[in-house]
């Protein structure tokens, strides 16, 4: 009997993803040429040297780490795969999920623009001179300002509730063992 190959929700692909993460770094940590880069930037007292405990394989964690960074790129791929492939609306657009998730991305950089934009208005520039005050308009009024980051961020909320639920719709086409 042939084996259905399985496919996962975009947000367990974006978990496993994470996980295959931590593996990674966990076996780079472990392996002699990454303590030695650690060590060479960091004080010891310990000038001992140090060999692998007796349950610890070097040269298996090297083919395991080999192993897992071959199964994230091949799940990366397919979570890529699948963000081009699943459409949501937004704004009256349908976009793929690439796309909103570039556009969420350049939403919050609005955001902390308009955040600036925000607390540079909320006071003038007031400067004395000659037994008088010289008050330099804002380039945007405070109301504007607040106005303009209010919308922002309800578009970057809904925005990011429509991804969060494109997760749990979207299939990627991944089995992991």
């Amino acid at each position: 009997m042939a084996a259905k190959k399985k496919t996962l929700y975009l947000y367990e692909a974006l978990e496993l993803r994470s996980e295959y993460d931590a593996r990674i770094k966990t076996l780079k940590d472990c392996l002699p040429e990454s303590k030695q880069n650690r060590d060479r930037f960091s004080f010891t007292r310990d000038d001992g040297i140090r060999r692998p405990s007796p349950d610890f394989d070097v040269a298996s964690a090297r083919k395991d780490l080999r192993k897992i960074e071959i199964k994230r790129r091949k799940l990366n791929s397919s979570i890529q795969r699948a963000n081009f492939n699943h459409f949501i609306n937004f704004n009256g657009d349908s976009i793929n999920l690439s796309e909103a998730l570039e556009m969420r991305k350049a939403l919050n950089e609005q955001i902390g623009e308009f955040h600036n934009q925000v607390v540079t208005s909320s006071y003038q520039k007031v400067i004395y001179k000659e037994g008088r005050d010289i008050v330099e308009e804002n380039e945007i009024s405070y109301a504007d300002a607040v106005k303009n980051l209010e919308q922002a961020r309800l578009a970057f909320r809904e925005l990011n509730r429509k991804l969060r639920l494109a997760s749990f719709e979207t299939l990627v086409d991944f089995q992991d063992e």
